[in-house]
């Protein structure tokens, strides 16, 4: 048994885009997700991206899918450490988790390339690529304490309210959203340590590249480097696993003409930006139903994760990518005994 969701970034663009506008993305969001949970997903998530044209602030987004729908997980792939004030993070994040219901998933992690260079300076954090990294672990690790609830602040002695004696915390809480954080990971090491601190794993369509093997193998080992430190830290409950994948079956012409050609089908090794070492992209998954099937049913990394997001292409539509979460639900899914 799966989670299956989606994942989406929210694009839009003014050439080779059925979505435009700023308004047409998060409109479409909302609505994506309505749809979704009509068929049954289980998670409509989204990536943020500072400076750019899609989703950059989730949470916002997060509230308007909660008012419109009452069972779908909503999640982040990932909310970037190295822009986030923890205290005003928390706030935000517990308001919306309360508002949905306790359905936030929220997936956190040092970022990745952005459109500008060292934006976070213009958030107000004076540090270079180097010292943020760590300073992005330390936040996250900040935030995960202030979601225990524990009272720390200082009480005015003359406060404008009424309030029971003692030290503060932030409000309002959510109790159980500690255990619903994600920690995204590139490597085994920052798996491990995302156990050790008690997050759930999610691993995307890449991560590093740590040895000569396919992208879903190097992948299932760091999940399961992840189980295994998880067991070791002796947390007291159950964590979750997360992979993403591209999947695109081809069922009509409309498919045909939109993914059969130009796409990756195989595993490519590069470089990001800020990464001295390599990295290894996974392929895209393209084909008829019964392909698609056997390839899936052969992806280690997915066998280990309890939860997969598919990529959608958000410029393509609601519609259309409606037709695509159905068809992979109908046509592929049971077949594997996702659900």
């Amino acid at each position: 048994m799966k989670n299956i969701g989606f994942l989406s970034f929210g694009f839009w663009q003014k050439n080779n885009s059925l979505v435009t506008t700023a308004q047409q993305s998060y409109d479409e969001s909302v609505q994506l997700a309505v749809e979704a949970e009509k068929i049954g997903i289980d998670g409509a998530w989204f990536r943020v991206h500072h400076f750019a044209d899609q989703i950059g602030t989730p949470y916002p987004l997060m509230a308007a899918i909660a008012a419109k729908t009452s069972k779908i997980e909503i999640g982040t792939g990932l909310v970037d450490m190295r822009y986030e004030n923890p205290f005003m993070m928390a706030e935000n994040v517990m308001a919306t988790d309360v508002l949905s219901k306790n359905r936030v998933q929220l997936g956190v992690g040092r970022g990745s390339p952005e459109q500008v260079q060292d934006g976070w300076q213009y958030f107000g954090y004076d540090y270079t690529e180097e010292e943020i990294k760590n300073i992005a672990r330390a936040r996250a690790l900040k935030f995960l304490d202030l979601l225990k609830g524990e009272r720390f602040a200082e009480p005015n002695a003359q406060p404008m309210f009424p309030q029971e004696p003692g030290l503060r915390r932030l409000e309002p809480f959510s109790p159980t959203l500690q255990h619903r954080i994600w920690w995204g990971a590139g490597s085994q090491a920052t798996a491990i340590w995302a156990a050790e601190h008690g997050m759930n794993l999610m691993s995307s369509t890449l991560v590093n590249y740590e040895s000569n093997e396919p992208f879903h193998v190097q992948q299932a080992k760091q999940l399961r480097a992840f189980k295994d430190a998880w067991k070791k830290a002796g947390h007291d409950f159950e964590p979750r696993t997360l992979v993403t994948r591209s999947i695109m079956p081809i069922v009509n012409d409309l498919d045909r003409q939109y993914f059969a050609a130009g796409t990756q089908t195989q595993d490519e090794v590069g470089y990001l930006a800020y990464h001295q070492n390599p990295t290894i992209f996974g392929k895209m998954f393209v084909g008829e139903p019964d392909q698609l099937i056997k390839e899936l049913g052969e992806d280690e990394a997915i066998q280990e994760a309890d939860t997969i997001l598919i990529t959608v292409p958000s410029t393509l539509g609601v519609d259309y990518n409606v037709h695509l979460l159905k068809t992979i639900m109908t046509d592929i899914a049971p077949a594997l005994g996702w659900k």
